[in-house]
């Protein structure tokens, strides 16, 4: 899923109060991934800092003419070389790699079991997953981060880590969200990756440790960005876009909160408005 526009959230207060409670353990066991103790990483993930510029890019092969320190592009369609070529640049990289559905469009695809596949999540092929199977998707989120390593990545941007505000054909709890999102928190930082944490704002409170950075979609639309001050506070980089709001409606309020704002198209090509 290139962005979750289409799929909006929207939490009924029952369940942004139920956040406030405790990790599930359900399916909780931490099957062998490839990242083992002895072999992590010495070096400390890069935590970028509030109002740095970044560029989104999702939509094909990225291009490299935004001059923006940051850039956050897709994991499978970019290769080990447009990831060195933007680090030639000065440029720290983002890999974004759905977490919370499966897409039939995936080299992937056919190692999730199918019974882990939900309903549609309204972008063409793809499906909710059951993240309570946490023991199954474990390994397979493993080596979909092992690929950004690999190709050299700095971070993550993990997608769809608020399945339990949707219809997806399981009954997914916050619970058992905040559980899977710690896991791919885990799995990030156990390979030297940064990790953002997107959208998911009622979780936020009990997230923001876990998590290195925030990635957030029209919080300025639906009147939610101070949601996110508890990044900015901790000095971590909250990078934002709206698809529908101009920036004069946007900006001044995004430089107020030290978000790093841009204006985009839903379908995340090259063009951006940055604030």
């Amino acid at each position: 899923m290139k962005s979750t526009v289409c799929a909006r959230v929207t939490l009924a207060a029952a369940v942004a109060a139920s956040v406030l409670t405790g990790c599930s353990a359900t399916d909780g066991g931490h099957a062998t991934d490839g990242a083992r103790d002895g072999d992590r990483p010495a070096k400390a993930p890069w935590r970028p800092h509030p109002g740095l510029a970044w560029q989104w890019q999702l939509d094909g092969k990225v291009d490299a003419s935004a001059d923006v320190p940051v850039y956050d592009i897709d994991g499978f369609e970019n290769s080990a070389a447009d990831v060195a070529r933007l680090h030639r640049a000065g440029r720290k990289v983002i890999c974004y790699v759905n977490v919370g559905a499966w897409e039939d469009f995936r080299p992937d695809k056919d190692v999730f079991p199918r019974s882990l596949l939900g309903r549609s999540n309204g972008w063409s092929g793809e499906r909710w997953l059951d993240i309570r199977r946490r023991s199954v998707l474990r390994p397979i989120m493993a080596r979909r981060f092992d690929m950004c390593r690999t190709k050299g990545f700095d971070a993550v941007e993990p997608d769809l880590v608020e399945g339990y505000g949707n219809k997806t054909g399981f009954p997914l709890t916050a619970r058992d969200q905040l559980a899977y999102n710690r896991m791919i928190a885990d799995l990030a930082h156990e390979r030297g990756l940064s990790v953002g944490l997107k959208n998911d704002l009622p979780q936020i409170p009990r997230l923001v440790r876990d998590f290195d950075f925030a990635v957030n979609e029209e919080c300025a639309q639906y009147d939610e960005c101070a949601q996110l001050t508890p990044f900015i506070k901790a000095g971590k980089a909250v990078f934002h876009v709206e698809y529908a709001e101009p920036t004069e409606k946007f900006c001044a309020e995004s430089r107020r909160l030290k978000l790093s704002s841009m204006l985009k198209k839903p379908e995340l090509g090259v063009w951006r408005k940055p604030c």
